[in-house]
Protein backbone atom coordinates (compact mmCIF):
# COMPACT_ATOMS: atom_id res chain seq x y z
CA UNK A 1 0.00 0.00 0.00
CA UNK A 2 1.28 3.36 -0.48
CA UNK A 3 -0.38 6.33 0.86
CA UNK A 4 -0.02 9.95 0.01
CA UNK A 5 -1.57 13.16 1.87
CA UNK A 6 -2.04 16.31 -0.18
CA UNK A 7 -2.34 19.89 1.64
CA UNK A 8 -3.59 22.95 0.24
CA UNK A 9 -2.24 25.83 2.65
CA UNK A 10 -4.94 28.59 1.79
CA UNK A 11 -7.82 26.70 2.51
CA UNK A 12 -5.81 24.59 5.41
CA UNK A 13 -7.60 21.60 3.02
CA UNK A 14 -5.70 18.07 3.36
CA UNK A 15 -6.87 15.12 0.31
CA UNK A 16 -5.26 11.60 0.09
CA UNK A 17 -4.37 8.70 -2.46
CA UNK A 18 -4.35 5.61 -1.73
CA UNK A 19 -2.73 2.91 -4.07
CA UNK A 20 -1.98 -0.80 -4.70
CA UNK A 21 1.52 -1.20 -5.79
CA UNK A 22 1.07 -4.19 -7.19
CA UNK A 23 -2.83 -3.73 -8.75
CA UNK A 24 -1.57 -0.01 -9.89
CA UNK A 25 -4.80 1.17 -8.77
CA UNK A 26 -5.06 4.23 -6.72
CA UNK A 27 -7.96 6.29 -4.46
CA UNK A 28 -8.33 9.69 -4.03
CA UNK A 29 -9.96 10.93 -0.64
CA UNK A 30 -11.73 14.40 -0.60
CA UNK A 31 -9.60 16.05 -3.92
CA UNK A 32 -9.52 19.91 -3.87
CA UNK A 33 -11.09 20.91 -7.56
CA UNK A 34 -7.83 21.53 -9.22
CA UNK A 35 -7.15 17.70 -10.11
CA UNK A 36 -3.40 17.77 -11.97
CA UNK A 37 -1.77 16.96 -9.05
CA UNK A 38 -3.36 13.70 -8.71
CA UNK A 39 -3.34 12.96 -12.29
CA UNK A 40 0.55 13.56 -12.55
CA UNK A 41 0.95 10.95 -9.29
CA UNK A 42 -0.97 8.73 -10.70
CA UNK A 43 0.65 8.71 -14.17
CA UNK A 44 4.06 8.92 -12.64
CA UNK A 45 3.46 5.65 -10.66
CA UNK A 46 1.43 3.90 -13.19
CA UNK A 47 -1.66 4.21 -11.39
CA UNK A 48 -5.22 4.10 -12.65
CA UNK A 49 -7.43 6.17 -10.46
CA UNK A 50 -10.82 3.83 -10.00
CA UNK A 51 -12.30 5.43 -7.03
CA UNK A 52 -12.94 9.19 -5.59
CA UNK A 53 -14.50 9.32 -2.09
CA UNK A 54 -15.76 12.55 -0.22
CA UNK A 55 -16.44 11.99 3.60
CA UNK A 56 -19.06 14.26 3.15
CA UNK A 57 -20.30 17.56 1.33
CA UNK A 58 -17.85 19.94 1.94
CA UNK A 59 -18.76 23.34 2.73
CA UNK A 60 -15.43 25.54 2.34
CA UNK A 61 -14.36 24.16 -1.37
CA UNK A 62 -15.75 22.57 -3.98
CA UNK A 63 -14.38 19.22 -4.06
CA UNK A 64 -13.01 17.40 -7.22
CA UNK A 65 -15.02 14.27 -7.40
CA UNK A 66 -16.80 15.16 -10.60
CA UNK A 67 -13.15 16.36 -12.41
CA UNK A 68 -11.97 12.92 -11.43
CA UNK A 69 -14.87 11.29 -12.66
CA UNK A 70 -14.52 13.01 -16.13
CA UNK A 71 -10.80 12.52 -16.63
CA UNK A 72 -10.52 9.30 -15.28
CA UNK A 73 -13.92 7.53 -14.98
CA UNK A 74 -13.51 6.83 -11.33
CA UNK A 75 -16.39 6.00 -9.59
CA UNK A 76 -17.69 8.09 -6.72
CA UNK A 77 -18.31 6.92 -3.52
CA UNK A 78 -20.36 8.65 -0.74
CA UNK A 79 -22.16 7.83 2.60
CA UNK A 80 -25.42 6.15 2.20
CA UNK A 81 -27.41 8.96 3.60
CA UNK A 82 -25.52 11.37 0.79
CA UNK A 83 -28.24 13.05 -1.49
CA UNK A 84 -26.83 13.90 -4.71
CA UNK A 85 -27.84 13.98 -8.01
CA UNK A 86 -24.79 12.16 -9.81
CA UNK A 87 -24.73 8.60 -9.54
CA UNK A 88 -22.21 7.00 -6.79
CA UNK A 89 -21.78 4.51 -4.53
CA UNK A 90 -23.72 4.29 -1.38
CA UNK A 91 -21.42 3.10 1.12
CA UNK A 92 -23.34 2.08 4.49
CA UNK A 93 -21.59 1.65 7.85
CA UNK A 94 -19.11 -1.60 7.55
CA UNK A 95 -19.32 -1.18 3.28
CA UNK A 96 -15.97 -2.32 1.94
CA UNK A 97 -13.95 -1.42 -1.10
CA UNK A 98 -11.09 -3.23 -1.92
CA UNK A 99 -8.26 -3.28 -4.01
CA UNK A 100 -5.22 -5.13 -3.97
CA UNK A 101 -3.24 -5.40 -0.15
CA UNK A 102 -5.68 -2.02 0.39
CA UNK A 103 -9.11 -2.55 2.07
CA UNK A 104 -11.02 0.69 2.86
CA UNK A 105 -13.86 0.28 5.13
CA UNK A 106 -16.48 3.38 5.40
CA UNK A 107 -17.78 4.40 9.04
CA UNK A 108 -20.88 5.85 9.12
CA UNK A 109 -19.86 9.26 11.29
CA UNK A 110 -22.74 12.02 11.23
CA UNK A 111 -22.50 15.12 13.11
CA UNK A 112 -20.77 17.42 11.29
CA UNK A 113 -23.12 16.29 8.39
CA UNK A 114 -25.65 13.82 8.57
CA UNK A 115 -24.23 11.73 5.45
CA UNK A 116 -20.47 11.92 7.00
CA UNK A 117 -18.31 8.87 6.69
CA UNK A 118 -14.70 8.01 8.02
CA UNK A 119 -12.43 5.56 6.00
CA UNK A 120 -10.57 2.91 8.12
CA UNK A 121 -7.90 2.22 6.05
CA UNK A 122 -6.36 -1.16 5.99
CA UNK A 123 -2.81 -2.51 4.14
CA UNK A 124 -3.50 -6.05 4.44
CA UNK A 125 0.37 -6.88 3.38
CA UNK A 126 0.62 -6.23 7.08
CA UNK A 127 -2.44 -6.80 8.78
CA UNK A 128 -5.72 -8.42 8.14
CA UNK A 129 -7.14 -7.23 11.03
CA UNK A 130 -5.36 -3.95 12.90
CA UNK A 131 -6.02 -1.17 10.70
CA UNK A 132 -2.79 1.31 9.51
CA UNK A 133 -5.03 5.09 9.45
CA UNK A 134 -8.58 6.28 9.60
CA UNK A 135 -9.07 9.29 7.19
CA UNK A 136 -11.87 10.91 9.48
CA UNK A 137 -13.06 13.87 7.16
CA UNK A 138 -14.28 17.15 9.10
CA UNK A 139 -15.56 14.28 11.75
CA UNK A 140 -12.55 14.36 14.40
CA UNK A 141 -9.79 16.40 13.40
CA UNK A 142 -6.50 17.04 15.01
CA UNK A 143 -6.40 19.37 18.47
CA UNK A 144 -10.59 19.40 17.96
CA UNK A 145 -14.11 17.48 16.39
CA UNK A 146 -16.51 19.19 13.93
CA UNK A 147 -18.47 22.00 13.97
CA UNK A 148 -22.17 20.71 14.18
CA UNK A 149 -23.82 24.27 12.92
CA UNK A 150 -23.17 24.53 9.68
CA UNK A 151 -26.11 22.60 8.15
CA UNK A 152 -28.82 24.67 10.38
CA UNK A 153 -30.22 25.75 6.86
CA UNK A 154 -30.95 21.66 6.13
CA UNK A 155 -33.71 21.53 8.26
CA UNK A 156 -31.75 19.71 11.31
CA UNK A 157 -30.49 21.53 14.43
CA UNK A 158 -26.99 21.75 15.90
CA UNK A 159 -28.13 19.96 18.66
CA UNK A 160 -29.24 17.31 16.94
CA UNK A 161 -25.78 16.75 15.51
CA UNK A 162 -23.91 17.26 18.06
CA UNK A 163 -25.43 14.49 19.67
CA UNK A 164 -24.47 12.46 16.19
CA UNK A 165 -21.16 13.32 16.40
CA UNK A 166 -21.04 12.34 19.98
CA UNK A 167 -22.11 9.00 19.34
CA UNK A 168 -19.91 8.92 16.45
CA UNK A 169 -16.85 9.86 18.04
CA UNK A 170 -17.68 7.36 21.32
CA UNK A 171 -19.25 4.44 19.56
CA UNK A 172 -17.09 4.66 15.91
CA UNK A 173 -13.72 6.00 15.91
CA UNK A 174 -12.77 6.21 19.53
CA UNK A 175 -12.92 2.20 19.12
CA UNK A 176 -10.40 2.28 17.20
CA UNK A 177 -6.84 0.96 18.28
CA UNK A 178 -4.64 3.76 20.09
CA UNK A 179 -1.85 3.47 17.35
CA UNK A 180 -4.32 3.98 14.24
CA UNK A 181 -2.98 7.01 12.28
CA UNK A 182 -5.18 9.92 12.25
CA UNK A 183 -5.92 12.01 9.12
CA UNK A 184 -8.49 14.81 9.08
CA UNK A 185 -9.76 16.66 6.00
CA UNK A 186 -8.59 20.25 7.47
CA UNK A 187 -5.91 22.11 9.68
CA UNK A 188 -4.88 25.00 11.49
CA UNK A 189 -6.93 27.93 9.64
CA UNK A 190 -10.33 26.39 8.66
CA UNK A 191 -13.61 27.29 9.62
CA UNK A 192 -15.13 24.21 10.05
CA UNK A 193 -13.47 23.82 13.61
CA UNK A 194 -12.38 26.61 16.29
CA UNK A 195 -9.21 24.58 17.85
CA UNK A 196 -7.42 22.57 15.21
CA UNK A 197 -3.85 21.84 14.86
CA UNK A 198 -1.53 22.83 12.52
CA UNK A 199 -0.13 19.23 13.12
CA UNK A 200 -1.89 17.19 10.11
CA UNK A 201 -1.20 13.90 11.38
CA UNK A 202 -2.14 11.97 15.00
CA UNK A 203 -3.10 9.27 16.10
CA UNK A 204 -6.45 7.53 17.81
CA UNK A 205 -4.51 7.52 21.14
CA UNK A 206 -3.05 10.98 20.87
CA UNK A 207 -6.55 12.46 20.13
CA UNK A 208 -7.76 10.59 23.25
CA UNK A 209 -5.56 12.01 25.62
CA UNK A 210 -4.86 15.50 23.85
CA UNK A 211 -8.27 16.35 22.13
CA UNK A 212 -10.39 18.62 24.25
CA UNK A 213 -13.29 17.43 23.03
CA UNK A 214 -12.92 14.01 23.21
CA UNK A 215 -12.09 13.66 27.47
CA UNK A 216 -14.77 11.64 29.34
CA UNK A 217 -17.92 13.67 29.68
CA UNK A 218 -21.88 13.23 28.91
CA UNK A 219 -23.69 13.70 25.87
CA UNK A 220 -25.27 16.51 27.20
CA UNK A 221 -22.13 17.88 28.10
CA UNK A 222 -20.70 17.53 25.22
CA UNK A 223 -23.68 18.90 22.99
CA UNK A 224 -23.56 22.25 25.05
CA UNK A 225 -19.80 22.69 24.63
CA UNK A 226 -19.40 22.23 20.97
CA UNK A 227 -22.63 24.21 20.10
CA UNK A 228 -21.29 27.58 21.68
CA UNK A 229 -18.83 29.92 20.34
CA UNK A 230 -17.88 28.30 17.12
CA UNK A 231 -16.59 30.54 14.78
CA UNK A 232 -19.41 32.86 12.25
CA UNK A 233 -19.56 30.82 9.54
CA UNK A 234 -18.45 32.25 6.03
CA UNK A 235 -21.76 33.56 4.15
CA UNK A 236 -20.70 31.04 1.02
CA UNK A 237 -20.38 27.71 2.62
CA UNK A 238 -24.26 27.04 2.03
CA UNK A 239 -23.50 27.48 -1.84
CA UNK A 240 -20.24 25.06 -1.69
CA UNK A 241 -22.28 22.53 -0.13
CA UNK A 242 -25.34 22.30 -2.07
CA UNK A 243 -22.87 22.72 -5.52
CA UNK A 244 -20.77 19.09 -3.66
CA UNK A 245 -24.14 17.76 -4.40
CA UNK A 246 -24.75 18.09 -8.10
CA UNK A 247 -23.74 17.62 -11.38
CA UNK A 248 -22.25 21.01 -12.25
CA UNK A 249 -19.02 21.89 -15.04
CA UNK A 250 -15.58 20.93 -14.46
CA UNK A 251 -13.35 23.27 -13.35
CA UNK A 252 -11.43 22.80 -16.93
CA UNK A 253 -14.44 24.11 -18.52
CA UNK A 254 -15.21 27.07 -16.09
CA UNK A 255 -11.27 28.25 -16.78
CA UNK A 256 -11.96 28.09 -20.79
CA UNK A 257 -15.21 30.63 -20.36
CA UNK A 258 -13.43 32.74 -17.94
CA UNK A 259 -9.94 32.98 -19.16
CA UNK A 260 -10.74 35.62 -21.36
CA UNK A 261 -8.36 39.20 -21.79
CA UNK A 262 -10.85 42.50 -21.97
CA UNK A 263 -9.57 45.98 -22.92
CA UNK A 264 -9.90 48.89 -20.09
CA UNK A 265 -13.76 50.07 -22.41
CA UNK A 266 -14.80 46.16 -21.83
CA UNK A 267 -14.01 46.36 -18.20
CA UNK A 268 -15.71 49.47 -17.59
CA UNK A 269 -18.79 48.45 -19.40
CA UNK A 270 -19.16 44.87 -17.29
CA UNK A 271 -18.49 47.77 -13.56
CA UNK A 272 -21.17 50.00 -15.18
CA UNK A 273 -23.89 47.24 -15.67
CA UNK A 274 -22.97 46.33 -11.88
CA UNK A 275 -20.37 43.60 -12.46
CA UNK A 276 -17.64 42.92 -9.36
CA UNK A 277 -14.27 44.39 -10.65
CA UNK A 278 -11.80 42.57 -8.36
CA UNK A 279 -7.76 43.50 -7.81
CA UNK A 280 -6.08 40.78 -6.73
CA UNK A 281 -2.79 42.79 -5.74
CA UNK A 282 -1.08 42.73 -2.53
CA UNK A 283 -2.21 45.89 -0.48
CA UNK A 284 0.90 48.05 -1.25
CA UNK A 285 0.21 47.85 -5.18
CA UNK A 286 -3.24 48.65 -5.37
CA UNK A 287 -3.21 51.32 -2.46
CA UNK A 288 -0.71 53.17 -4.75
CA UNK A 289 -2.94 53.07 -8.08
CA UNK A 290 -5.91 51.32 -8.73
CA UNK A 291 -9.21 51.11 -10.55
CA UNK A 292 -12.11 53.02 -8.95
CA UNK A 293 -14.68 51.08 -7.67
CA UNK A 294 -12.61 48.12 -7.64
CA UNK A 295 -12.54 45.77 -4.69
CA UNK A 296 -8.78 45.14 -3.02
CA UNK A 297 -8.69 40.97 -2.35
CA UNK A 298 -5.21 39.73 -2.26
CA UNK A 299 -3.83 36.62 -4.12
CA UNK A 300 -1.25 36.82 -0.95
CA UNK A 301 -3.64 35.96 1.76
CA UNK A 302 -6.78 33.62 2.05
CA UNK A 303 -8.32 34.77 -1.22
CA UNK A 304 -10.65 32.30 -1.90
CA UNK A 305 -11.96 32.31 1.51
CA UNK A 306 -12.50 36.25 1.23
CA UNK A 307 -13.74 36.05 -1.84
CA UNK A 308 -16.40 34.26 -0.82
CA UNK A 309 -17.40 35.89 2.17
CA UNK A 310 -17.51 39.37 0.44
CA UNK A 311 -17.80 38.64 -3.49
CA UNK A 312 -21.75 38.03 -4.34
CA UNK A 313 -22.41 34.36 -5.56
CA UNK A 314 -24.16 35.56 -8.52
CA UNK A 315 -22.85 38.64 -9.99
CA UNK A 316 -20.42 38.20 -12.67
CA UNK A 317 -16.66 39.09 -11.75
CA UNK A 318 -14.07 40.96 -13.33
CA UNK A 319 -10.20 40.91 -12.26
CA UNK A 320 -7.53 42.95 -12.41
CA UNK A 321 -4.20 41.21 -11.82
CA UNK A 322 -0.51 41.61 -11.50
CA UNK A 323 1.37 39.93 -14.72
CA UNK A 324 0.63 36.57 -14.96
CA UNK A 325 -1.61 36.20 -12.38
CA UNK A 326 -4.86 35.45 -13.90
CA UNK A 327 -5.14 31.79 -14.48
CA UNK A 328 -4.07 31.57 -10.75
CA UNK A 329 -6.85 33.82 -9.55
CA UNK A 330 -9.65 32.23 -11.93
CA UNK A 331 -8.61 28.69 -10.17
CA UNK A 332 -8.19 29.86 -6.59
CA UNK A 333 -12.37 31.35 -7.42
CA UNK A 334 -13.10 27.88 -8.95
CA UNK A 335 -11.79 26.09 -6.06
CA UNK A 336 -15.06 27.56 -4.21
CA UNK A 337 -17.61 27.62 -7.31
CA UNK A 338 -16.85 30.70 -8.40
CA UNK A 339 -17.15 30.21 -11.75
CA UNK A 340 -18.99 33.75 -13.14
CA UNK A 341 -15.88 35.46 -14.19
CA UNK A 342 -16.11 36.87 -17.24
CA UNK A 343 -12.35 38.42 -18.03
CA UNK A 344 -9.57 40.33 -17.08
CA UNK A 345 -8.07 43.53 -17.98
CA UNK A 346 -5.49 42.77 -20.53
CA UNK A 347 -2.06 44.47 -19.45
CA UNK A 348 -3.77 44.85 -15.54
CA UNK A 349 -3.37 48.92 -14.59
CA UNK A 350 -0.79 49.09 -17.41
CA UNK A 351 -3.97 49.64 -18.62
CA UNK A 352 -5.28 52.50 -17.06
CA UNK A 353 -2.35 54.23 -16.86
CA UNK A 354 -3.02 57.23 -19.39
CA UNK A 355 -6.59 57.36 -17.11
CA UNK A 356 -5.55 59.24 -14.90
CA UNK A 357 -8.89 59.77 -14.18
CA UNK A 358 -9.52 56.03 -13.30
CA UNK A 359 -7.11 56.02 -10.68
CA UNK A 360 -7.71 56.17 -7.23
CA UNK A 361 -5.16 56.08 -4.12
CA UNK A 362 -5.47 54.42 -0.47
CA UNK A 363 -4.05 56.24 1.90
CA UNK A 364 -1.74 54.81 4.49
CA UNK A 365 -0.50 55.64 7.34
CA UNK A 366 2.56 53.65 9.95
CA UNK A 367 1.24 53.01 13.79
CA UNK A 368 3.75 56.06 14.86
CA UNK A 369 2.28 58.33 12.73
CA UNK A 370 -1.69 57.25 13.98
CA UNK A 371 -0.04 57.64 17.45
CA UNK A 372 0.71 61.28 16.67
CA UNK A 373 -2.33 61.96 15.36
CA UNK A 374 -3.78 60.84 18.22
CA UNK A 375 -2.43 62.91 20.20
CA UNK A 376 -3.80 66.59 18.65
CA UNK A 377 -7.58 68.37 18.88
CA UNK A 378 -8.66 66.59 16.44
CA UNK A 379 -7.80 62.62 16.65
CA UNK A 380 -8.90 60.01 13.47
CA UNK A 381 -11.57 57.68 14.68
CA UNK A 382 -10.27 54.23 13.86
CA UNK A 383 -11.81 51.38 12.69
CA UNK A 384 -11.14 47.72 13.75
CA UNK A 385 -12.69 44.99 11.37
CA UNK A 386 -11.12 42.12 12.96
CA UNK A 387 -13.22 39.80 14.65
CA UNK A 388 -14.93 40.69 17.96
CA UNK A 389 -12.74 37.96 19.66
CA UNK A 390 -9.68 39.35 18.34
CA UNK A 391 -10.90 42.80 19.78
CA UNK A 392 -11.65 41.25 23.30
CA UNK A 393 -7.93 40.53 23.69
CA UNK A 394 -6.38 43.92 23.01
CA UNK A 395 -7.68 47.06 20.69
CA UNK A 396 -6.56 50.89 19.94
CA UNK A 397 -8.92 52.51 22.71
CA UNK A 398 -12.32 53.98 21.50
CA UNK A 399 -11.76 52.04 18.03
CA UNK A 400 -15.19 50.63 16.63
CA UNK A 401 -15.56 47.11 16.11
CA UNK A 402 -17.10 46.03 13.12
CA UNK A 403 -15.62 42.56 11.63
CA UNK A 404 -15.10 42.72 7.91
CA UNK A 405 -17.71 40.05 7.17
CA UNK A 406 -20.80 42.74 8.44
CA UNK A 407 -19.00 46.11 7.20
CA UNK A 408 -21.53 46.01 4.55
CA UNK A 409 -24.80 45.82 6.39
CA UNK A 410 -23.38 47.59 9.17
CA UNK A 411 -22.32 50.77 7.36
CA UNK A 412 -24.49 52.93 9.45
CA UNK A 413 -22.12 52.71 11.97
CA UNK A 414 -18.77 53.40 9.99
CA UNK A 415 -17.85 57.54 11.44
CA UNK A 416 -18.42 59.88 8.95
CA UNK A 417 -17.50 62.86 10.69
CA UNK A 418 -13.80 62.89 11.25
CA UNK A 419 -10.46 61.47 9.59
CA UNK A 420 -11.27 57.50 9.38
CA UNK A 421 -8.38 54.75 9.59
CA UNK A 422 -8.97 51.48 9.38
CA UNK A 423 -6.99 48.29 10.25
CA UNK A 424 -7.00 44.36 11.10
CA UNK A 425 -4.29 42.40 12.48
CA UNK A 426 -1.48 42.76 9.66
CA UNK A 427 -3.07 45.08 6.85
CA UNK A 428 -4.54 42.26 4.69
CA UNK A 429 -8.66 42.54 5.94
CA UNK A 430 -7.80 46.38 6.34
CA UNK A 431 -7.06 46.74 2.69
CA UNK A 432 -10.32 45.19 1.46
CA UNK A 433 -12.95 47.18 4.06
CA UNK A 434 -10.80 50.42 2.70
CA UNK A 435 -11.90 49.29 -0.76
CA UNK A 436 -15.41 48.65 0.07
CA UNK A 437 -15.53 52.10 1.88
CA UNK A 438 -14.13 53.61 -1.19
CA UNK A 439 -16.97 51.67 -3.62
CA UNK A 440 -19.76 51.55 -1.41
CA UNK A 441 -19.63 54.74 0.65
CA UNK A 442 -16.90 56.91 -1.68
CA UNK A 443 -15.32 57.21 1.95
CA UNK A 444 -11.66 57.65 2.19
CA UNK A 445 -10.09 55.27 4.42
CA UNK A 446 -6.23 55.47 6.07
CA UNK A 447 -5.34 51.90 5.82
CA UNK A 448 -2.84 51.53 8.88
CA UNK A 449 0.40 49.80 7.95
CA UNK A 450 0.82 46.45 9.18
CA UNK A 451 -2.29 46.01 11.16
CA UNK A 452 -2.77 45.77 15.14
CA UNK A 453 0.26 44.05 14.72
CA UNK A 454 2.61 46.70 14.13
CA UNK A 455 0.53 49.16 16.62
CA UNK A 456 1.26 46.30 19.80
CA UNK A 457 4.82 45.96 18.83
CA UNK A 458 5.08 49.86 19.80
CA UNK A 459 2.28 49.78 22.60
CA UNK A 460 1.34 46.56 23.68
CA UNK A 461 -1.18 44.21 23.70
CA UNK A 462 -4.46 45.97 25.09
CA UNK A 463 -5.74 48.70 25.00
CA UNK A 464 -4.62 52.04 24.27
CA UNK A 465 -5.71 55.84 24.43
CA UNK A 466 -4.77 58.85 23.09
CA UNK A 467 -3.54 60.21 26.29
CA UNK A 468 -1.07 57.35 26.93
CA UNK A 469 0.34 57.39 23.37
CA UNK A 470 1.48 60.96 23.76
CA UNK A 471 2.98 59.93 27.13
CA UNK A 472 5.54 58.08 25.26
Amino acid sequence: MIFKQFYLGCLAHASYMVADEDAKIAAVVDPQRDIQQYLDEADTQGWQIKYVFLTHFHADFVAGHIELRERTGAQICLGAKAQATFPFMALKDGCIVEFGHVRIQALETPGHTPEGISLVVYDLAKSQSKPKAVLTGDTLFIGDVGRPDLMASAGMSAQELAGMLYHSLHEKLLRLPDDTLVYPAHGAGSMCGRNLSAETVSSIGAQRSENYALQPMSQEEFVGMITKGQPEAPSYFGFDAKLNKKEHATLTDALHRSLKPLSLDDVLLHQAGGAQVVDVRDPKSYAEGHLAGSLNIGLNGKFATWAGIILDQKIPIVLITGPGQEEEAMMRLGRIGFDHVVGYLERGMLAVAARSELIRETPRMTAAALAAELCTTHPPRVLDVRTEREWNEGHIDHSVNIPLPHLVERLHEVPTDQKLVVHCASGYRSSIAASLLEKIRKTEAIDLIGGYEAWEKTWGRHSVSSQTACKV
